[in-house]
């Protein structure tokens, strides 16, 4: 998933909270690859279960993982997804699309329909969409702004003009060149052609308000700086984060592979679509040499799918909406990337899994689309390697830790991914260093038992992280929580897989952990 401090997820279901039954569990050792000699292949391959690092932000962009990399982008806290709401400054009330495409300004407090999403098109210049997935624009020639279309154009493009002594207040001009105001019968018109003193007094001001958690992914980097300004910044990020020192501490310090997220767009590479920069894919390349090099497996992760799986950052998510699995061609279209994946990586000794999508979300990925698309990706991954693991990760918010196991158990060298945090939920907020302790040891153990059956799939925590909300731990209070973690985790028949190597967050960062004595992996 890639994770983000601060950010309230979801629990990845309710059943942690269930006491369940316990299972058996097995390994499978895989098949030699057709291009391969049987004494290659078993050289190859790391012994299960794996103990892996996720390289989380280096090629999908997380912004909480390393924020410099959004510090160049002029208006960088206007960025794709950014939620907005405009209260007019004469008025006292807040701009509003209700149903039926209407726009008024007479509510004086300000929920779901008094808020807008940003699709940027230049540090000044935006689509504002509405709740209700409308985009406002100028509906007629008297220039009356209205929430109808559901694609953006001209007549829905709008320019935010700050006020250069409080950057939240603003004024909108409009595309017939007219500034938006709000007028005293409620309507919301572009026709206000008058400079302003930026006063309460001027009917085209408005005081805006940033509401909610911004979005810092690959989208909002690439779309922020624009292509051209952006792949210089990418560039520089992909071959100076993680380098190949990196894969060789992992391997010496006891971690056998490394999970790699990618985003879709690799596939198209050089020319991958607008906004994205080319390049990535020769740093993955690179990647898959020194594994090679230090003796460590490769997990291929997709982490951002077409459309975006979850409503996330780190689904690439242009503004929150959740796309991913609605049409037959979306989910072929993903298909084709895990295809691409494997037919590239099939032939490398380090190639140990390909994981079909990171964390689906629940409902509006459904189990259906879902379950189509992992039989489709299964069997693209099987025309190159007869070897490799295929992951599956659970569906959050599923409630049902074990939907996928009798599909799953269908399928020779199946994984199901599930991730254990103790950070994105209120119930934590309280909790002491025992209670965290305990509900590792009598939930998320119990619940990884659920999946972890005899001759059905393999079982990976595919994500976890020493952190928690316990204020002013000890070095000794984090080193027996990681240590009741790795304890836990390590019934997992495919292995475990820490958030992330590499962290401006210092419990993230696995090698600052493990440099620090919080983690040892050599015992």
């Amino acid at each position: 998933m890639g994770r983000r401090e601060g950010i309230g997820l979801v629990l990845l279901c309710a059943s942690w909270l269930c006491a369940l039954c316990h299972g058996g569990r097995t390994t499978l050792t895989p098949a030699v690859k057709a291009s391969q000699s049987p004494a290659a292949a078993a050289a190859a391959y790391p012994t299960l279960p794996v103990r892996a690092a996720c390289l989380g932000g280096w090629l999908v962009t997380e912004g909480w993982i390393f924020p410099p990399l959004f510090g160049g982008i002029p208006n960088n806290d206007l960025l794709d997804g950014t939620q907005l709401q405009f209260k007019s400054a004469l008025r006292k009330t807040y701009i509003t699309a209700d149903q039926g495409g209407a726009v008024t300004a007479n509510k004086t407090q300000a929920s779901t329909l008094e808020t807008f999403k940003l699709w940027r098109i230049n540090e000044t210049t935006f689509n504002f969409r509405t709740a209700g997935s409308q985009f406002l624009g100028i509906g007629a020639s008297d220039g009356i702004i209205v929430a109808t279309a559901t694609t953006p154009g001209l007549p829905e493009t709008f320019q935010i003009i700050r006020s250069p002594f409080d950057k939240n207040r603003v004024r909108i001009k409009a595309a017939n060149g007219y500034f938006v105001q709000a007028i005293a019968t409620g309507e919301v018109i572009a026709d206000y052609g008058e400079p302003t003193k930026w006063s309460d007094f001027d009917a085209s001001v408005f005081l805006m308000t940033i509401v909610g958690k911004q979005l810092q992914g690959e989208y909002q980097l690439c779309n922020g700086y624009g292509t051209d300004k952006a792949t210089p910044v990418l560039r520089k990020h992909w071959s100076t984060y993680v380098v190949e020192d990196d894969f060789k501490f992992l391997s010496s310090s006891g971690l056998t592979a490394v999970r790699i997220p990618v985003g879709w767009w690799i596939a198209s590479d050089p020319n991958p679509p607008a906004p994205y920069v080319g390049g990535s894919l020769q740093v993955l390349d690179n990647a898959f040499k020194w594994a090679e090099k230090y003796k460590l497996g490769v997990i291929i992760d997709l982490h951002a799918a077409p459309g975006s799986q979850n409503p996330w950052e780190h689904s690439s998510s242009r503004d929150g909406t959740q796309e991913w699995g609605k049409t037959d061609d979306n989910i072929a279209q993903t298909v084709q990337v895990i295809d691409f994946l494997a037919s590239r990586y099939a032939k490398s000794p380090s190639l140990f899994a390909v994981e079909l999508m990171n964390e689906p979300h629940a409902p509006h990925a459904s189990l259906e689309s879902l379950t189509k698309y992992y039989r489709d990706g299964y069997n693209a991954v099987r025309k190159y390697s007869s070897t490799a693991y295929v992951v599956m990760s659970n569906r959050l918010s599923s409630g049902n830790p074990t939907e996928l196991l009798q599909f799953a158990s269908k399928y020779p060298g199946a994984v199901i991914d599930v991730h254990y945090y103790t950070m994105f939920n209120s119930m934590f907020d309280n909790f002491t260093v025992e209670q965290n302790i305990d509900f590792i040891k009598t939930n998320f153990s119990v619940e990884l038992t659920t999946i972890t059956t005899q001759n059905g799939p393999l079982s990976f925590v595919g994500e976890w992280v020493a952190e928690w909300k316990v204020p002013n731990a000890t070095k000794e209070q984090y080193q027996t929580y990681a240590k009741a973690q790795m304890d836990a985790y390590g019934q997992a028949t495919f292995g475990w897989s820490y958030w992330t190597v590499k962290n401006i967050n210092n419990h993230w960062n696995l090698q600052w952990m493990i440099n620090n004595g919080y983690i040892s992996l050599k015992s």
